[in-house]
């Protein structure tokens, strides 16, 4: 049993069941292994659940790097762009990476997610028309990513392509002057 099959096995306890149901056994229990081959991998809870916050993480970074061609304003537009393809795609693929969140809900557990959303949101804007607007985007698409792990159905293909189309565009515009 791989690695990488032991996570797919944590993810989808974690997110059929909830973070209550995700215990060693339940994981072993799904991937088809003993506990013990588990916990050759994973010795504990701890590092089976850091294990899945940092493949989230080194996926969300692999996805943002296929968008991100280096020109101005790119890595905005791929935040947009990689969020818009998570959330249009597999229905659960959003949801699973929510999971993932709650379940490092335990400070020591969170750090890594904290960090990458430091790094995620906290990446100077200054390369993109309107800086100020790149923030707006990037905290609109965070926003619109949770409002839709809560509740799947609320926009429907077209609203979210809209609303896709209406964040690119919002991009492009040139800071207005302050003077």
């Amino acid at each position: 049993m791989t690695r990488e099959a032991l996570l797919d096995a944590a993810e989808s306890v974690l997110f059929e069941h909830g973070s209550q149901a995700l215990t060693l056994a339940a994981v072993a229990d799904r991937a088809g292994v003993s506990k013990g081959g588990l916990l050759y991998h994973f010795p504990t809870k701890d590092a089976l659940v850091a294990a899945m916050v940092a493949r989230t993480i080194e996926e969300f970074d692999a996805l943002i790097d296929s968008y991100d061609d280096g020109s101005p304003g790119s890595y905005t537009r791929a935040h947009v762009e990689v969020t818009f393809e998570i959330l249009g795609g597999e229905a659960r693929t959003h949801r699973r990476w929510s999971a993932i969140s709650a379940a490092a809900a335990d400070p020591g557990q969170a750090e890594p997610m904290n960090e990458a959303m430091r790094r995620w949101h906290g990446r100077d804007p200054g390369e993109d028309p309107d800086p100020c607007a790149a923030q707006v985007v990037r905290l609109a698409v965070e926003g619109l990513w949770e409002v839709v792990s809560h509740v799947p159905d609320l926009y429907d293909e077209a609203q979210l392509a809209e609303l896709r189309t209406h964040l690119l565009a919002m991009l492009e515009q040139p800071a207005p002057d302050r003077a």
